[in-house]
């Protein structure tokens, strides 16, 4: 997602209780409106507690402001609507993995996508039971995804990379291949750019969604993913 420089510190802030004419529940929090002076043409929010942030150019007129921040609700809403979907689905995968590779015995309590793993394809918490898996996988081939996400499952019953570790994946047949793939995404993401071609990588953070105001201006960055860590 494109992304500007957060609003200058003596940027205008303006708390804006809820959203009037907009009821869904995600749209029910107090609104912190923060315009920025060096903010040109983007538009931005996310979720900062109970609290939604909306971060404007300091030129949007009220009526422009209004527009723009009910606009930026309906795409968080959507965003979460489709994340928790895919939750659903990626814990349904992990229950299938789980049981035809590791017996059933990895059984994590949580699994999700995330937003903020720019520079891992997954990871574990086995204290927590929990399994996050990078939304940059979304769109990969499904061997790929299901490697990354039995490795991470793996995690729960060998926390380290050691030969039990190792010994747990053997079953799946396409973990050289998929390995393979990642490997190549990551060698093709140190390739210069074509001229005019930015990377949107996205902010490292919680749910966030930016649109251009009235033309694109993204910054282009990219990050060595990897896979595997566990903590």
């Amino acid at each position: 997602m494109a992304a500007e420089p957060d609003s200058h510190p003596a940027a205008p802030r303006r708390r804006v209780p809820g959203a009037p004419g907009h009821g869904s529940a995600a749209q029910t929090s107090d609104v912190e409106v923060r315009r920025s002076a060096r903010r040109r043409r983007t538009v931005s929010a996310y979720r900062e507690g109970d609290r939604t942030v909306v971060l404007i150019p300091a030129r949007m007129s009220a009526a422009e402001e209004k527009r723009w921040v009910a606009l930026m609700l309906d795409k968080l809403a959507a965003q979460e609507s489709r994340r928790a979907l895919g939750d659903d689905a990626l814990a349904a995968r992990a229950q299938e993995l789980s049981e035809r590779y590791l017996g059933g015995r990895a059984v994590p309590e949580r699994v999700r996508w995330v937003t903020n793993q720019n520079t891992r394809w997954g990871s574990c918490t086995p204290a927590e039971r929990s399994i996050r898996l990078s939304h940059r996988l979304q769109g990969m081939p499904e061997y790929v995804v299901d490697y990354v996400l039995l490795h991470e499952l793996a995690h729960l019953l060998a926390p380290d990379h050691g030969p039990r570790f190792w010994a747990l994946l053997e079953g799946y047949p396409r973990t050289e291949r998929a390995r393979g793939y990642l490997e190549g995404v990551v060698a093709a993401a140190r390739l210069p750019h074509p001229p005019g071609a930015g990377a949107d990588a996205g902010q490292d953070g919680g749910p966030a969604t930016s649109a251009p105001s009235d033309g694109p201006s993204p910054d282009g960055r990219t990050d060595e993913p990897r896979y595997g860590d566990c903590h």
